[in-house]
C-alpha cells in the first residue's frame, strides 16, 4: 500500500496536471508556513545554537531519498584527506528514543537507524544519533574530542542547528514539478539560499535550470561488484555474474529498500543485466524474510538493506544473496570547491 502510494504521488508531482493543480492553494499555504518558520529563526524568535565546530549540513528540499547517504560518506574521505576529523550526526529513522545514541559497532538499526549505521561502518568516523541534532552534536563533541568539524546526514531543515555550509542533494528526478507539498515533492522552494548544489545522475535532469545554485556539480554512483553477504571475501564483477545456472537461465532478482530504487535497478543496467525488479518501501525493517519464497538464483541487494540483513540468521546464511556497494565517482572540482569553502573555519 505503502509503495503503491508513494509511486503514484511521484507521478502526480513530476508534472503540472489536474490534481496537482487543486492542491497548489495548500502548496502556497504550506510555502508559507516554512517561510515564516525560517525567518522566526532568523531574527532570534526560535532559539538556535552555534557549535564549537564548522557544521556542513548534507540535505535535500525533493521528499525521499536522493543520496544524501551517500554523499555523506563521499564527504567525510574527502575532509579527513584534507587534514580534517569529521564526525557525522543524523536523526536516525524509526528512532524512539529521544537521548542521543552513539552508533558503534554491535548498534542495532532499529535502534540508530540504518543510514547512520551505513555510515559508521563505510567512514570509519564517530556518529552519534538523536531527534535533536543540537544535543547529537554536543553528545559526539564531549565523546570525541579530536572532532573538529560536523557533518549533518539530513537536517536541511533543523534550523535549531546553526551550520557554515549546506549541501542539497538532487536525483534524476529534478525538482519535479518545482512546486511544494502537496502540489509538488520540494519541502521548500528552489530559491532557498545553499551553498552547494549536487546532482546524483548520469546527467543533468531536464529542465535543469529547475535547480537554481549559484555552484552546481554532477556527481555519479557507481558500482561494479557484488559482494556475498555471508562471505564479503567473495566478490565478483557484476558483468561476470553467471548467465546459466544448471544449464538454464540464471535468474537473477534486484532488491532495493531506499528511497529511490529505481536508482538502484538503472545502476544495475548499466552493466546489461537482465533481473526481476522487487522495490521495497524504504528503510524497509526486514522482520520477515522476503527472500524465502524468491524464485531467483541471485539477489542483489543495497548496502543500506545489507545492514538490516546482518541481524537475521536465516537471511544471512542464504549464499544467493550479494551486496553491491556503491560510492560516488572522483570529482577533484567538487572537492577543490568544498574544501575551498572550508578555509578560514574556525576548528575546535
Amino acid at each position: 500500500m505503502q509503495k503503491n502510494a508513494s509511486r503514484f504521488w511521484m507521478r502526480v508531482w513530476q508534472g503540472r496536471g489536474i490534481l496537482a493543480m487543486l492542491l497548489l492553494p495548500l502548496s502556497l499555504l504550506f510555502r508559507l508556513i516554512v517561510w515564516a518558520r525560517r525567518r522566526a529563526y532568523a531574527r532570534g524568535f526560535l532559539a538556535s545554537a552555534r557549535l564549537p565546530v564548522p557544521v556542513i549540513v548534507v540535505g535535500n528540499i525533493f521528499v525521499g531519498g536522493t543520496g544524501k547517504t551517500p554523499l555523506t560518506i563521499w564527504l567525510v574521505d574527502v575532509l579527513r584527506r584534507a587534514g580534517f576529523s569529521p564526525g557525522v550526526v543524523s536523526r536516525g529513522y524509526g528512532r524512539q528514543d529521544d537521548e542521543p545514541e552513539a552508533v558503534g559497532p554491535d548498534s542495532a538499526p532499529g535502534r540508530v537507524g540504518d543510514e547512520p549505521l551505513l555510515i559508521y561502518r563505510q567512514a570509519r568516523c564517530p556518529v552519534v544519533v538523536g531527534k535533536k541534532r543540537v544535543a547529537a552534536a554536543q553528545h559526539l563533541l564531549h565523546l570525541h574530542r579530536e572532532v573538529n568539524i560536523l557533518i549533518s546526514d539530513d537536517g536541511l531543515q533543523h534550523y535549531a542547528m546553526q551550520r557554515q555550509m549546506e549541501i542539497v542533494v538532487f536525483d534524476g528526478r529534478g525538482a519535479g514539478n518545482g512546486w511544494m507539498l502537496p502540489a509538488g515533492p520540494l519541502r521548500e522552494p528552489l530559491t532557498r539560499r545553499r551553498d552547494i548544489t549536487v546532482v546524483n545522475s548520469l546527467n543533468f535532469p531536464a529542465p535543469s535550470n529547475y535547480i537554481y545554485s549559484p555552484d552546481i556539480f554532477l556527481l555519479r554512483l557507481t558500482g561494479s561488484v557484488a559482494e556475498q553477504l555471508c562471505d564479503a571475501s567473495r566478490q565478483i564483477p557484476l558483468a561476470s555474474l553467471p548467465e546459466l545456472v544448471s544449464g538454464r537461465p540464471a535468474k537473477i532478482a534486484a532488491v532495493a529498500g531506499i528511497g529511490h530504487p529505481l536508482r538502484f535497478f538503472t545502476l544495475l543496467r548499466a552493466h546489461h543485466l537482465r533481473f526481476t525488479e522487487y522495490p521495497l518501501p524504504d528503510h524497509y525493517p526486514y522482520a520477515d524474510n522476503p527472500f524465502e519464497k524468491m524464485d531467483a538464483d541471485i539477489i542483489l541487494i543495497t548496502e543500506k538493506d545489507a545492514v538490516k540483513c546482518f541481524q537475521a540468521k536465516a537471511i544471512m546464511n542464504d549464499a544467493r544473496i550479494w551486496v553491491v556497494p556503491v560510492r560516488f565517482a572522483h570529482s577533484v572540482q567538487l572537492e577543490q570547491e568544498i574544501l575551498e569553502k572550508c578555509r578560514g573555519y574556525r576548528l575546535a
